[in-house]
């Protein structure tokens, strides 16, 4: 059974940085590809960073790209989302999601096991 956990969010100030975490467990983590989604209060759940089973294969966001970088500690069965840079807009539950078909897509519905998601809060 594919579980998925997030740890790492908080408060942070405009400019700051976090490390989130995702700590998988169930199954394979090199025969899936992973996903850091993020949905803001009113908003749809969109495509952060993703990284694909296999050769790794990393997507971002335009808004993040630059400041986020994932990555993928096979040995530790973990998936890390690095965020500098970080803006008030950046506000926002982030999750961790797998799953074994997606390939290099990076969109919700592609995606069936889903954390529970860390709060991220950018804010002064």
């Amino acid at each position: 059974q594919v579980q998925l956990v997030e740890s790492g969010g908080g408060l942070v100030q405009p400019g700051g940085s976090l490390r989130l975490s995702c700590a998988a467990s169930g199954f394979t983590l090199d025969y899936y590809s992973i996903g850091w989604f993020r949905q803001a209060p009113g908003k749809e759940r969109e495509g952060v960073s993703c990284i694909s089973s296999g050769r790794g294969t990393t997507y971002y966001a335009d808004d993040v790209k630059g400041r986020f970088t994932i990555s993928k500690d096979i040995a530790k069965s973990t998936v890390y989302l690095q965020m500098n840079s970080l803006t008030p807009e950046d506000t926002a539950i982030y999750y961790c999601a797998a799953d074994w078909a997606a390939g290099n897509k990076c969109t919700a519905d592609e995606y069936d096991d889903y954390g529970q998601g860390t709060q991220v809060t950018v804010s002064s």
